[in-house]
């Protein structure tokens, strides 16, 4: 969830206000969001987040406010028209779906509790999984909402059989780093969008959709890795123990800059379904103080550069102090794709590469 959005509907919580949640669910052409977008709208108009700007937003947060109005919530296709695009200076042109819900914070205690314990489970990092009825057979069930973690769950989407499919999915796209589209017959089984047999569209948002970089070791290879990635959009974070190394001024685009011991400092860093972890430190014995506290945590990707003769040594050491083999297994090395890199620039390019490639191949 977006965290102005998250803080909307804190407010309107607190303050029993209420409100409209805009989610973009799919886009066609060009777009100036991507689905998982998300604009909360408040009677008075004020909004938090955004789902692109412009007069297209407008037109969302009117039908937002119509949607407050009538307590029912709406699938709204946003078209993107050429006219608005030009008169707002945009290069747009495609349409968006909104699925668009009334945030009931007065006459429901029960919707009310719900949002409160997601948020809390949000604000504890416990990574919950949010699953909403965007269609069904009956507009009773529009909205119905489920919060997923691990084997718990909240809430409930008025089917039993919903109930289930949501639960076995959500545990298959725990990592994934977009949220994405469950399509149903009547019968509850899978089908396309397109079929004259869909019934139900359930969505599935992960707890958050902003991927995070943690480079672990500020040497050469860090520092055009951490620029390249904030352009791709990542939030990046870099830790080393050197003063001279981990600081502001050698990376400006960073998110945060620790400098502290790799061991200490990893207990400060939340390490998530959407986190990829790549180790390059300055030597063997950093790599193993790094490895040894990621590799057990519920990371997208751990990747850690070094020869395979190096790393396969390292590897048997934690083996033989017990770390799972299985575990051990998914480590990334030696680090990026093979392209033939050899400039620290090179390499990081490769690095980029193969978490970019990771990243899609969770997100099919």
């Amino acid at each position: 969830m977006d965290k102005q959005v998250y803080v909307g509907l804190k407010k309107a919580l607190e303050l029993k206000l209420e409100a409209a949640l805009i989610t973009v669910t799919s886009v066609l052409g060009s777009t100036p969001r991507k689905p998982g977008a998300q604009m909360l709208v408040f009677a008075d108009g004020s909004t938090f987040g955004t789902i692109g700007g412009g007069c297209g937003e407008a037109e969302g947060r009117r039908e937002a406010l119509n949607v407050i109005t009538a307590r029912i919530p709406k699938i709204y296709n946003l078209n993107m028209t050429a006219d608005i695009a030009q008169e707002e200076g945009m290069v747009c042109g495609g349409i968006m779906e909104l699925f668009i819900e009334y945030v009931d914070t007065q006459s429901s205690s029960e919707k009310k509790d719900f949002y409160k314990d997601y948020l809390t489970a949000l604000e504890s990092k416990k990574y919950p999984i949010l699953v909403t009825v965007i269609q069904a057979q009956h507009n009773e069930l529009l909205g119905n909402k489920l919060s997923i973690e691990d084997l718990n769950f909240l809430g409930d989407l008025g089917r039993i059989e919903l109930n289930k499919i949501a639960l076995e999915k959500a545990k298959k796209g725990a990592r994934k780093c977009q949220p994405f589209i469950i399509c149903l017959s009547s019968e509850f089984e899978p089908c396309e969008r397109s079929s004259p047999e869909l019934v139900y569209r359930l969505l599935v948002e992960p707890a958050t959709t902003v991927v995070q970089l943690l480079i672990l070791g500020a040497g050469h290879i860090a520092v055009p890795l951490a620029t390249m990635a904030k352009i791709v959009g990542y939030e990046v974070t870099v830790v080393d123990d050197r003063p001279s190394f981990a600081n502001t001024n050698r990376f400006s685009t960073a998110d945060r800059v620790i400098c502290n011991d790799f061991e200490r400092a990893l207990e400060s860093v939340e390490i998530g379904p959407q986190t990829f972890v790549v180790i390059i430190t300055r030597g063997h014995r950093y790599d193993k103080v790094c490895l040894r506290k990621v590799i057990n945590k519920p990371a997208a990707y751990i990747g850690m550069i070094g020869s395979r003769k190096r790393v396969k040594s390292l590897i048997s050491d934690l083996e033989t102090e017990g770390i799972a083999r299985e575990a051990l297994q998914k480590v990334y090395s030696p680090i990026g794709l093979k392209i033939g890199a050899e400039t620290p620039e090179e390499i990081a390019v490769c690095i980029l590469a193969e978490l970019i490639k990771v990243q899609r191949e969770l997100d099919t």
